[in-house]
């Protein structure tokens, strides 16, 4: 069994932001590969027993990554990932939403815009990420659908995956 680190969340009312940050014992090289290239985030990204799977991806700024997950049912939940800003191996920004299995954004559901950074840990990488909303309402909306623990099984997924990964 392969261990797993805490997944910490912070948030901020105020802000209308949630923090989280997240160590992984990988070379920030790996971890930033698993989390940009689609044949790598397919394999970690939806907490079991769901799966992600890419219709397409294009990781650069103003490129965007169309993706759903994929339900044991059958059922699935698009998503479109907007990049904004990218330094490579560093860091990067977009915006985050549902939409239809066209890319077309849903509005039922909120955005929220995400800034990554990846950081040499000891031996290992730490990956902070900040998450913004237009409102609290929309924060809260998210923290109910169930982000907290998706996000932390999905983590659990990622350790998994980087336990077979070399740089």
């Amino acid at each position: 069994m392969i261990a797993t680190k805490e997944t910490i969340y912070a948030v901020d009312e105020a802000k209308k932001t949630v923090s989280v940050v997240r160590e992984f014992d990988a070379a920030p090289e790996v971890v930033w590969k698993a989390w940009t290239q689609p044949e790598l985030l397919d394999q970690w990204w939806a907490p079991k027993p769901w799966k992600a799977v890419t219709q397409s991806m294009d990781f650069r700024e103003g490129g965007k990554w169309n993706y759903y997950m994929q339900g044991p049912d059958g059922s699935r939940h698009y998503c479109l990932v907007g990049y904004e800003k990218i330094v490579p191996k560093k860091s990067f920004s977009g915006l985050d939403a549902f939409c239809d299995e066209n890319g077309n954004i849903n509005n039922e559901f909120p955005s929220m815009h995400w800034n990554l950074d990846f950081n040499k840990s000891g031996n290992g990488t730490k990956v902070d990420v900040l998450i913004s909303f237009k409102s609290l309402e929309d924060l809260n909306k998210i923290v109910e659908m169930g982000f907290k623990e998706g996000f932390a099984a999905a983590h659990q997924n990622l350790d998994e995956l980087l336990a077979t990964q070399k740089a």
